[in-house]
């Protein structure tokens, strides 16, 4: 279901159609409207959609697009994986068996008014991927790395002691009540805008030290890499490419490290595996070079055989995750052992100048 990608925006259509999409899932939806906001004399809302198991420690895997209202592309990928699954529900068993090992929550218009604006930030001009609590403990890129100057350059990070703008905390609502608590999570938020490839980062993007859960991405990295071992991915964390104050991924991950202490014990450990897709725009500018003079085709592929080529290649990955979600514990590592290793093998690849037993915990 792919918003038509020669409108400027696309606001309409992508939200009409999700309310759509609810409406044609039914009683196998559970939407919940997490704030509202206003764009002129129009109000937006923020919707998260959960299907599946209800149980706070299923397995979940979380889908979210639209961070950045001007990389509709990320919406439209979640949106198109969404209107799949929402049809399926009708006739395929086999993805209700799936559900019933597992949660899907669905959240692709994360900004809306960024979308309908077709700006970067939100309405207030803040960067919501600038906007958490999160300092960088290295040094980041002037500007691009997030700042306070002002909301009329990028990347602005918001006022110093306020509160995280509503689309952000409306994120955070979604990944802490149906994320953080669940025995194994993963989530994808889809953006574009950097490289001539595609790229899965995952955290951190606030330091360069690898983070307490690299056993397991090695480990989900590993699999893939058996699964689809002609796929198109650079899996990496974010800190190889830069690094930035404020990431929302950095401070959710953070969070669930210290969350569930008080709740009942999991069967396994507990982890929460956040994955950032950054489609690489600067394909479709070299392929099309005209995009450069269309601020929407920096970061969207604006000829219509180039969208629809971007909706399917990222199907693999979507389904590939659920399935991981819903088995994670015939590919996690189990044993400490196994962590170890796992732990060494990723430091190897991905940051291959620290210590081989450098940040190995037990989560």
């Amino acid at each position: 279901m792919p918003i038509a990608p020669e409108t400027p925006l696309g606001h309409c259509h992508a939200l009409q159609d999700l309310l759509r999409l609810i409406e044609l899932g039914g009683p196998h939806l559970r939407p919940q409207r997490l704030c509202t906001v206003q764009v002129g004399d129009q109000q937006l809302d923020v919707i998260a959609v959960s299907m599946g198991r209800t149980d706070p420690q299923a397995p979940t895997l979380g889908l979210f697009g639209g961070v950045h209202g001007l990389e509709r592309i990320g919406t439209e990928v979640v949106m198109s994986f969404f209107s799949s699954l929402v049809h399926r529900l009708k006739w395929d068993r086999s993805l209700h068996a799936q559900l019933d090992t597992m949660r899907l929550v669905i959240m692709p218009l994360v900004n809306p008014g960024g979308l309908w604006l077709g700006t970067r930030a939100n309405p207030q001009g803040i960067d919501l991927m600038r906007n958490a609590p999160v300092e960088a403990t290295e040094p980041v890129p002037f500007l691009v790395g997030g700042h306070r100057l002002g909301p009329a350059l990028p990347w602005y990070r918001g006022p110093a002691d306020h509160p995280m703008a509503p689309e952000a905390q409306a994120l955070c609502q979604a990944v802490g009540t149906d994320l953080l608590g669940a025995e194994f999570a993963l989530a994808l938020d889809c953006h574009s805008g950097f490289g001539l490839q595609d790229r899965l980062w995952f955290p951190y993007a606030h330091t360069s030290e690898p983070l307490p859960h690299l056993a397991e991405l090695h480990a989900l990295h590993r699999v893939h890499e058996q699964c689809h071992p002609h796929h198109h991915y650079i899996f990496e964390p974010q800190s190889a490419q830069y690094l930035t104050h404020g990431d929302l991924w950095d401070h959710l991950y953070r969070l669930s490290l210290t969350t569930g202490a008080d709740s009942p014990p999991a069967p396994l450990p507990s982890a929460f595996l956040p994955l950032t897709l950054e489609m690489g725009s600067w394909l479709w500018v070299k392929k099309n070079p005209r995009q450069l003079f269309n601020r929407h085709g920096m970061f969207n592929p604006l000829i219509d055989h180039r969208h629809r080529r971007v909706l399917r290649r990222h199907t693999p990955l979507l389904e590939f995750l659920m399935r991981a979600t819903a088995s994670h514990s015939q590919w996690r590592p189990q044993s400490d052992d196994q962590r170890a290793l796992h732990h060494r093998q990723g430091l190897a690849r991905w940051y291959p100048e620290q210590p081989r037993h450098k940040g190995l915990v037990r989560p």
